[in-house]
């Protein structure tokens, strides 16, 4: 992904609010739940949704859902759009 896709983001809870949209197929992932990151260098590896329907989807990591940085197209004020094949579904 270029960098100037990336809008300022400045605080986690901003990226944690924005919906996820899969470019393949239009469908809803859901809400960033977590963020994967790569200690070393401060980078983030991947975005982490809930999995499953229900509130203690969250809490599960059966069913989550992990996107890697590399599938991002882009971040937008309140949606950010990737590319997720079906096993990601």
């Amino acid at each position: 992904m270029h960098t100037a896709l990336i809008p300022a983001i400045t605080t986690f809870c901003e990226l944690r609010g924005k919906e996820v949209v899969n470019v393949i197929d239009g469908s809803l992932l859901g809400c960033i739940s977590d963020i994967e990151l790569n200690v070393c260098n401060g980078e983030i590896r991947a975005l982490i949704l809930p999995g499953g329907n229900g509130i203690l989807a969250s809490l599960s990591q059966k069913n989550r859902i992990t996107i890697p940085w590399c599938n991002i197209e882009r971040i937008g004020r309140d949606t950010i759009l990737v590319r997720a094949e079906a096993e990601h579904e």
